[in-house]
């Protein structure tokens, strides 16, 4: 399957960029299912097996921006818009409609239909849509960083600089829509903003008495300044329970913590185990799904999933495959499954924190130059991608026409090869603890990280693990106890916001501290060019200024399988972090 453009992911309110891919490596045999003239069968069951467990229902916040809770939070969310398996924005007219109303200034107005609801019964409204733009703009922001200063209020996973350059809402009098105007044309506009968290569930959560004190309390509120920093204490109530409210690893006792909009509705999780969610009945406010009960069961392992699929307590899984794994794979065909391999549009990679033994550029350098990332790719994806060779672009994938040209002048080519001696030289004697956060349950990501110990040890590094790799891996990064991290990040191919998530100064994803003012000017001008070419242009120069900070090594492009039983059909493998999941309202039972 050929790869888009590397860019971001939409999963619902404050468009997710990317999503962390943090792999590691009953049922669903169900019921009668009653036949439909003319339409695929109606009703049934069927068990999905993923790698991680569910551990919030808020999958736009940095805690939470995780591969399964951004699933989940996909097929119980509804929104103005979603995207294929082939990175094309699809609108769902059924939910709503926005259009951009002028473009100078560039002015867009969202309206959601009228009948459109949270599984509560309350409807979806202008609350909804001025809580989803408070989230993603940083608006109300006044936090300086370097002086320590001020709040930082939502701490929302995507990049806010394209919402953050739009004036107050203009909320409309139908109380379902509402307007954004841009100071400047935004090239991700139309995949900018989205619905997401229920605002009047947020607002009594936070002591507000309603929806509407809520609205009233974002529209009082002054626009932040990191100059004139000024408390807003109910303010800080709406956004603490925004960014961990809904976190949780069981079902919680209230049911306004997991409302649906979607087309399903949790029902019930078995922490670490499995998550059941059932057909949301009154959802007809975007594709209908056949099945009336989907069963996700955390197997980790790809021998787990494997197994689960061969005797029957599994109808589709997607396990991350690696070295090694692929006669698991081979006798599923024989047994009556469809087994699909693909390309994903993610990558792992090793990011150094620019602080503690790696403030000093010669300390990450000389790190950097004893990772042996071709013994790591040999290791983790040898055999599933003919002649695999490390990734040598942070900001392109392979199949990209401009990943040829950017490698050629990137500085990738001083990390080509492991240099101990040159390592040597530049620690100079010195002997440095590093300490590493991964996923310990991903054997991809453990076996990189015994490779990196072994081959740092030799000029002098001591690595060690972090001892925070547990199933709350993700909620460590950004904060102290380690010094790099092994992790994933996966994308679909639509905008160009997934560069500042990551890279730009203060930034949502930028957990590892980088900071380039040389780059941040040009993500400032990636974000209001459209011209495909000048954006290309721009990522090149991004990439070469992330490379010369010595900020990290990519290592590989991860590859997929999917697999599911002769029972189920129109299950279709897509190459961004919602994989299987992107189309589930087409699954039936044959």
């Amino acid at each position: 399957m050929p790869l888009k453009r590397l860019i971001h992911i939409v999963s619902g309110a404050v468009a997710a960029a990317l999503v962390l891919s943090g792999c590691s490596d009953g049922g669903g045999i169900g019921g009668t299912v009653p036949a439909v003239v003319g339409e695929a069968k109606r009703g049934g069951s069927v068990t999905v097996a993923e790698v991680n467990a569910l551990s919030s229902f808020n999958p736009y916040s940095t805690a939470g921006n995780t591969d399964i809770n951004s699933k989940v939070g996909y097929i119980t969310h509804s929104g103005f818009f979603y995207v294929d398996d082939s990175a094309r924005v699809v609108r769902n007219d059924k939910f709503g409609h926005y259009e951009k109303v002028s473009d100078q200034p560039l002015k867009v107005k969202y309206t959601v239909n009228d009948g459109v609801k949270w599984s509560d019964g309350e409807p979806i409204g202008a609350g909804d849509l001025l809580l989803a733009w408070a989230a993603g703009s940083g608006y109300f922001d006044d936090a300086d960083a370097k002086a320590g200063t001020g709040t930082k209020y939502f701490s929302v996973a995507s990049d806010t600089s394209g919402l953050a350059k739009t004036t107050f809402p203009e909320i409309g009098g139908d109380g379902r829509s509402i307007t954004l105007q841009y100071a400047e044309p935004y090239a991700d506009w139309e995949v900018a903003f989205d619905v997401g968290l229920p605002a009047h569930v947020v607002a009594t959560k936070s002591g507000l008495n309603d929806e509407g004190d809520l609205i009233d309390l974002l529209k009082d509120s002054p626009r932040g300044d990191s100059e004139k920093p000024a408390a807003n204490p109910a303010l800080k109530r709406v956004s603490d329970f925004w960014n961990f409210g809904f976190d949780s690893k069981s079902l919680p006792p209230d049911p306004a913590i997991y409302l649906s909009s979607g087309p399903y509705i949790v029902r019930d999780v078995v922490p670490g185990a499995s998550v059941r969610l059932v057909r949301n009945k009154d959802y007809v406010w975007g594709p209908e799904p056949h099945l009336d009960d989907i069963t996700i069961r955390f197997t980790r392992g790809a021998q787990a999933a494997v197994d689960a699929l061969r005797n029957g307590q599994a109808d589709v899984i997607s396990p991350q495959p690696s070295a090694g794994t692929e006669d698991l794979f081979s006798g599923l065909a024989n047994q009556g499954a469809t087994v699909q391999r693909f390309s994903q549009s993610g990558y792992d990679h090793l990011d150094l924190n620019f602080s503690g033994p790696f403030a000093e550029e010669d300390v990450r350098k000389a790190f950097l130059k004893t990772i042996p990332r071709q013994e790591i790719v040999d290791a983790v994806v040898g055999g599933l991608i003919p002649e695999a060779k490390p990734l040598d672009s942070q900001v392109f994938l392979p199949a990209h026409p401009k990943y040829a040209d950017t490698v050629k002048n990137n500085g990738s080519s001083e990390y080509s090869k492991v240099d101990i001696d040159g390592a040597k030289s530049l620690l100079r004697g010195a002997t440095p603890t590093v300490r590493i956060l991964y996923n310990r349950d991903n054997p991809n990501r453990a076996r990189a990280f015994s490779l990196v110990r072994e081959s740092a040890g030799l000029a002098g590094f001591q690595v060690v693990d972090a001892g925070l790799g547990n199933a709350d891996w993700a909620t460590a990064l950004g904060g102290g106890g380690y010094n790099a991290a092994l992790l994933g990040w996966i994308s679909t191919g639509v905008g160009v916001s997934r560069i500042p998530q990551i890279f730009r100064t203060g930034a949502g994803s930028n957990f590892n501290g980088f900071s380039d003012g040389d780059a941040d000017k040009a993500m400032e001008q990636l974000a209001t060019t459209t011209d495909l070419a000048k954006q290309d242009e721009l990522m090149a120069g991004i990439d070469k200024r992330v490379w010369a900070s010595a900020y990290g090594l990519p290592l590989y492009q991860t590859t997929g399988t999917t697999a599911f039983s002769s029972r189920i059909a129109g299950v279709k493998s897509s190459p961004g972090p919602l994989g299987v999941w992107w189309n589930v309202w087409d699954w039936h039972i044959t």
